[in-house]
């Protein structure tokens, strides 16, 4: 089954500041679709708004199993190992292409006025450290003075339907 982190973004009422609260889910999908079903049903019961997604199932390259009316964003040509979810359509977002692969999805959201910018990352244990720390960099490079989502750390989670 898949390892999740549940995150929540709350800031209170300040100019700046986000007025309401973000629910974000980091989770590794293990290229599984049943997986994919039963995160729907997490999405569904938590209410979430933001997904970080590693090894999403795929077809062919193409993300499946996500209903139409989520935002999905990947990028690059290959088999794609990260994505970010997006299921509030009060969240503007923009795909940053410079910084973003099959392996790295990097968005700039608006909410509230506020700017954000949200990160999903796979490390690929064969590739030396180095790359992704430099991914990483350029990330907080370009974040520089506005918020940024970087889901670090995995933690098991385990749920039955």
């Amino acid at each position: 089954m898949a390892g999740c982190q549940n995150s929540i973004a709350k800031q209170r009422a300040r100019p700046g500041k986000l007025e309401k609260q973000l629910n974000c889910i980091q989770i590794n999908l293990q290229h599984s679709r049943l997986a994919t079903d039963n995160l729907l049903k997490i999405i569904e019961e938590e209410g979430t708004d933001i997904l970080c997604i590693q090894e999403p199932c795929t077809i062919g390259n193409k993300i499946v199993g996500l209903p139409r009316s989520y935002k999905v964003f990947a990028s690059g040509e290959g088999r794609k190992r990260a994505a970010i979810v997006i299921n509030n359509k009060q969240i503007d977002t923009i795909l940053i292409t410079q910084l973003s692969d099959e392996d790295t999805v990097v968005l700039e959201t608006k909410v509230d006025n506020v700017r954000l910018i949200i990160a999903s990352m796979y490390f690929d244990i064969n590739r030396p450290i180095d790359i992704d720390l430099q991914k990483m960099e350029a990330m907080l490079a370009h974040a520089k003075g506005v918020g940024i989502i970087l889901p670090a750390r995995e933690v098991k989670y385990w749920r039955d339907f």
